[in-house]
């Protein structure tokens, strides 16, 4: 069975930090692609920050230079850090890792965690 486990969202004032964690399980970690989306209020969801199994990464450009994606293979686990953290980055944090195997598609969602910005 596929697990996708997020945590680290919170209440957090403007200008602070967290950090997002993905645990998974079910999965060879090492051959996906992880990313992190998330889902505003009355917005659709959108890439935030995406991070290659050649650890290659991109981010959407409202968050360039205030997070940083990272994955440990060893803990089958990525992170997203998020710094001078803006009441706009209010939104359900989600967890998606994909891959083709064998020219199959996988893709798995974590649940989500909130991350609110305010003072």
């Amino acid at each position: 069975q596929v697990q996708l486990v997020e945590s680290g969202g919170g209440l957090v004032q403007p200008g602070g930090s967290l950090r997002l964690s993905c645990a998974t399980s079910g999965i060879i970690f090492r051959f996906y692609t992880m990313g992190w989306y998330r889902r505003a209020p009355g917005k659709q969801r959108e890439l935030v920050a995406r991070i290659t199994s050649g650890r290659s990464a991109n981010y959407t450009d409202s968050v360039k230079g205030r997070f940083t994606i990272s994955r440990d293979n060893a803990k089958n686990t990525v992170y997203l850090q998020m710094s001078s953290l803006k009441p706009e980055d209010t939104a359900v944090h989600y967890c998606n890792a994909v891959a083709d195997i064998i020219g199959i598609i996988n893709d798995y969602w974590g649940q989500g965690t909130q991350v609110t910005v305010s003072s």
